[in-house]
């Protein structure tokens, strides 16, 4: 029948396409069939003398899809046995279906990928390539994800940010949004100076000398304390220079 042709046409790409995207995104198989199997049933819902209650099935193995009813009661409860209501041209908008829905998880699971990634980075230093600048703030691209740089997180002494200049700068605050993840930086903070000693001081990685307080006047000034675990170590040379 038309509805053999079909499914057998588009099975095998379909199922290599799906794993195949399972294993480059992360994403599991099931997850993927689920969220294929709901697009199918609204698919089959909007076509013309569809069942009332009916659902989708993909055999995980063959890829084959069909659909199945129930008749509804007069108080719509489903009675009677359930019965094959595959229509013969669904093959092919199972196919195109497929194609949207692994778009859709594509970029809904590189949003989560990338939130995951800088989730719970608050306090981290990055290095960002300034991308966009304005009177509101920058746009600093990190590589995957972009960080919002505000103007009131810039040092007002310095001249604006040059697109294409490299930038350190300060994690303040990871949002999730519909959108990806929002990284929001500051380059005034003082935990940018503490990490900045972190990475620079091999005294302070190693615990040897232990910054105590910081105080900034962004574009001015800026005093630390320091106090060594090591009679041998002199904390304020450590840092020096």
């Amino acid at each position: 029948t038309s509805r053999q042709e079909g499914n057998e046409l588009m099975n095998p790409e379909m199922a290599e396409a799906l794993n195949a995207l399972a294993v480059e995104k992360g994403i599991s198989t099931e997850t993927l069939f689920h969220a294929l199997a709901e697009a199918l049933e609204s698919a089959y819902k909007r076509m013309p003398g569809a069942e009332e209650f009916a659902w989708v099935t993909i055999e995980p193995d063959t890829m084959e899809i069909k659909v199945f009813a129930q008749e509804l009661d007069e108080d719509l409860l489903p009675v009677g046995d359930e019965f094959d209501v595959t229509p013969d041209n669904f093959g092919r908008i199972a196919a195109q279906t497929a194609k949207q829905v692994m778009t859709q998880r594509i970029r809904e699971a590189e949003r989560e990928m990338k939130y995951e990634e800088y989730a719970g980075r608050e306090g981290d230093i990055v290095t960002g390539i300034a991308q966009q600048t304005d009177a509101r703030y920058t746009l600093l691209d990190l590589g995957r994800v972009e960080a919002l740089l505000p103007q009131a997180e810039q040092v007002s002494t310095g001249p604006r940010p040059e697109n294409g200049a490299r930038y350190k700068a300060y994690i303040v605050e990871v949002r999730k949004t519909v959108k990806g993840p929002q990284i929001v930086v500051s380059r005034t903070h003082p935990g940018l100076v503490k990490r900045l000693f972190e990475l620079e001081v091999p005294e302070i990685a190693d615990g040897i000398v232990e910054m105590k307080a910081c105080a900034r006047e962004p574009g001015h000034r800026t005093k630390i304390a320091v106090a060594s675990n090591d009679q041998n170590v002199d904390p304020v040379g450590a840092c020096v220079g």
